[in-house]
């Protein structure tokens, strides 16, 4: 039996930290790799669900953040999944531009232990300071 109720009202119904957050996963609804990571607050996720584009809440900036705002590398989203417990989110998610990461890579986790060592595996595909002019 799911601890998730899907008797509650669709926010309600999921399980929040203690500061209000959810782990939302965005998964390329193409190709099924994993892009990247963040948290999602109630305003976050209702604002997604309104508008079709992925907004993240900013651990580090403490607001929304709308994916692509400064870069233009927005998320248009095709569909929202929970898991079993209701404790993490899954977005299945179109990435305009083929760039999700603020490294210019297509995803976030480009890292691959190899012996003892991260190694990056993925190239950047554009100079992030041409992206973001910084």
């Amino acid at each position: 039996m799911s601890d998730l109720d899907p008797g509650r009202q669709w926010l309600d119904a999921l399980q929040w930290d203690e500061q209000g957050m959810i782990p939302a996963i965005a998964q390329d609804a193409d190709s099924g790799r994993v892009l990247m990571f963040a948290f999602m607050n109630r305003q976050s996720l209702q604002e997604t669900v309104d508008t079709g584009s992925a907004v993240y809440w900013s651990r580090s900036r403490r607001r929304l953040w709308r994916k692509g705002e400064e870069s233009g590398h927005t998320q248009r989203v095709r569909a929202i999944r929970t898991d079993c417990d209701g404790d993490v989110l899954l977005l299945s998610i179109d990435q305009e531009g083929g760039i999700a990461c603020h490294t210019g890579r297509e995803s976030c986790f480009y890292f691959q232990l190899q012996g003892d060592s991260w190694v990056a595996v993925d190239p950047v595909l554009k100079d992030p300071g041409k992206i973001y002019g910084k």
